[in-house]
């Protein structure tokens, strides 16, 4: 959902540096002898080129075809591989069950409306292995982004009608519904970003 190719053939690689996390969760995923990891929602690459750096054996998807040409080329440049693939994380993940031993994801699966979102869940739950790592980070408010006015097209969800992200709904969460849809994970830590996501680092519950 959302027009993130236009944004991709417009502003470029929109994300250049890391999430500010990224380099203790890159430990903790050594720590735990991380090697397979989706990075879900790849945008232009920066955590796809980051991973494979770091010698994990990386897969990437994302929605965008400028986002995805962009992580190739980045990967290039680097003389990095990584599997990409073109898809959206609110269809069933092209992967078979319990394929990747950590799932990352920043401020993507919050992109749409709330059934949808926990379907991205149950995937992201299907395709990793029990006691696998995820490291999710969501909306925890309207984020303006150049944005005047919003739309709320479902409870909690917001569309921006003007702005870098015309017509990308968000769901915007609170801890407690974080807790709610992840109640398949330990939570190992919540907490807020300085761009006011929500960021889960949660291990699959063992059944």
């Amino acid at each position: 959902m959302g027009d993130w190719e236009s944004i991709f053939k417009k502003d470029g690689k929109v994300f250049l540096t890391a999430q500010e996390d990224m380099e203790k969760i890159i430990k903790l995923l050594k720590k735990e002898k991380v090697r397979k990891i989706l990075d879900l929602g790849c945008g232009s690459g920066r955590h796809t080129v980051l991973f494979a750096k770091q010698g994990f054996d990386v897969y990437a998807t994302d929605i965008s075809k400028t986002g995805l040409k962009m992580t190739r080329k980045w990967l290039k440049e680097k003389n990095l591989c990584a599997k990409l693939k073109e898809h959206s994380c609110y269809e069933k993940f092209p992967f078979k069950d319990k394929r990747f031993d950590a799932i990352i994801s920043t401020q993507v699966i919050h992109h749409n409306f709330h059934e949808k979102v926990k379907f991205c869940i149950s995937e992201i739950e299907r395709v990793l292995k029990p006691g696998g790592l995820i490291f999710i980070t969501v909306a925890a408010n309207k984020r303006k982004q150049g944005a005047t006015a919003f739309m709320m097209s479902e409870p909690r969800t917001y569309t921006p009608l003007d702005g870098k992200e015309k017509g990308v709904p968000h769901f915007i969460y609170t801890k407690t519904l974080m807790k709610k849809d992840f109640k398949n994970f330990k939570i190992l830590s919540i907490c807020r970003d300085n761009g006011n996501h929500w960021c889960l680092l949660g291990r699959l519950k063992e059944t």
